[in-house]
């Protein structure tokens, strides 16, 4: 007579916040699915909700509320963890119903919450779940987090308490997760930490593994660039170190693409913000990764209306930006936000002057970025292939631009296009953020 199993128990997701957020999200997914459940696909499937909150900012914090409030409406049985589980007592205040809290990387609790909820019945006979863990990526670009937690000590960031003190992970580890995600099809390594630059410090450099490879970005970076992938560094502090990495990026090891968290220029803010603040040294830095890498992109995020922000201060900003002439460019006003030293500052610049510097900083960013789109016309471009209709429609990215975050290039003609591939491409038209082209 055939086993009849019962049927497994089914657990939906909400991931809001940043990539590191997300990469919890799918190993708390995949630590799931190794016992057995399955990953419902909307809130009528679920058994259970998980919220993975974001506490960075008032407004993730409102946006991780509406989450909640919106699970339990449509699901009723909801489990938060993430950043703004630091908050259970703001959580439970509005949400008395959620049937457990936790705060970030307490993968242990987020499961033990959801077994509890929802009893896993036995379930012989199956592997459920791949060797490199569930993704929430497409199959062919990876997130690869190498530290958690941060040592800086920025008067606007609460990360350091939510998150803790750096904590790298060791490299041959590292390692070994990029070559399984790379043997299970990955064509692009996004790596990702609160401090990329300051990995291995915590392990004071030390050596690892039978290869003896150091926990050091540099050693790191030139390890995975000898896996044949595209390997791209986000959050990079802009120690002296950087130097090196810039030098794998002529040899081609990594791509041509740094994410350093500026903030701002003006030194005045840059003191205040508790930043390096010497912008004159770092535009004569961006000048000379330039002349070794031409094709180098920098992204970069700022702040405006910072508190005690003047009109001056910003005009220094954007005479900063002027020179620097950065590849991408995000903006946010300054928001107070609970437990940052900078919320209780003097000089609080109103809100409308905040949003309205920003808009005046994306604009002039936006014309810089549409400035140097337009000289790529004519040029070829190596691109990684997203999405493709199969009718010769596809949406795919230069070694320029990063996931979700940056531009895209979008193609015609290109029937034989898969998620995937990488193609090169003849750039025929640009706008502001964006290329068009066409297969070579």
């Amino acid at each position: 007579m055939a086993t009849t199993l019962a049927p497994p128990r089914s657990v939906g997701m909400v991931s809001l916040g940043c990539p590191k957020a997300l990469v919890d999200s799918e190993r708390i997914l995949s630590d799931l699915r190794r016992i057995g459940y399955r990953i419902a696909p909307d809130y009528a499937g679920a058994d259970v909700v998980i919220v993975n909150t974001c506490g960075f900012l008032d407004s993730a914090r409102a946006e991780s509320l509406e989450a909640i409030g919106e699970a339990i409406a449509e699901n009723g049985r909801v489990i938060v963890t993430g950043c703004m589980g630091a908050e259970a007592e703001t959580i439970r205040a509005r949400f008395p119903q959620v049937l457990a809290i936790s705060g970030p990387q307490q993968f242990e609790a987020v499961v033990a919450a959801v077994t509890a909820a929802a009893p896993m019945p036995p379930q012989p006979f199956a592997d459920l779940v791949p060797e490199t863990g569930l993704k929430l990526t497409p199959r062919h670009t990876s997130y690869l987090k190498i530290s958690e937690g941060c040592n800086h000590r920025c008067s606007f960031c609460i990360i350091p308490a939510l998150r803790g003190r750096l904590a790298s992970r060791r490299p041959d580890a590292i390692l070994r997760e990029a070559e399984k995600l790379v043997a299970a099809g990955t064509r692009e390594l996004l790596v990702i930490s609160q401090d990329t630059s300051a990995y291995g410090r915590d392990l004071a450099h030390a050596r690892f593994g039978r290869q003896g490879l150091r926990a050091h970005i540099t050693d790191l970076a030139r390890a995975l660039g000898g896996l044949g992938v595209w390997v791209r560094l986000h959050y990079v502090y802009p120690y002296a170190h950087v130097d090196e990495l810039v030098e794998l990026m002529a040899e081609g090891l990594i791509l041509p693409y740094l994410d350093i968290p500026f903030q701002h220029a003006s030194p005045r803010i840059l003191k205040a913000m508790r930043r390096p603040a010497d912008e004159a040294r770092m535009l004569e830095r961006i000048a000379t990764w330039r002349r070794c890498v031409p094709d180098l992109a920098i992204r970069s995020t700022f702040i405006t209306g910072f508190p005690g922000e003047t009109e001056a201060d910003f005009e220094h900003l954007l005479a900063w930006l002027s020179e620097a002439r950065l590849d991408r460019v995000g903006a946010f006003a300054f928001e107070p936000v609970a437990g940052a030293d900078a919320s209780d500052f003097p000089g609080a610049v109103p809100e409308e002057v905040r949003t309205a510097r920003r808009a005046r900083l994306m604009a002039l960013c936006a014309a810089i970025s549409e400035e140097k789109l337009r000289a790529k016309v004519g040029s070829r471009l190596m691109v990684l292939i997203d999405e493709a209709d199969g009718e010769g429609g596809a949406t795919a990215r230069s070694m320029a631009d990063s996931l979700e975050i940056d531009g895209r290039v979008l193609l015609r003609d290109a029937p034989a296009a898969r998620p995937g591939d990488w193609i090169e491409i003849l750039v025929e038209d640009s706008d502001a953020h964006d290329l068009y082209g066409v297969p070579c």
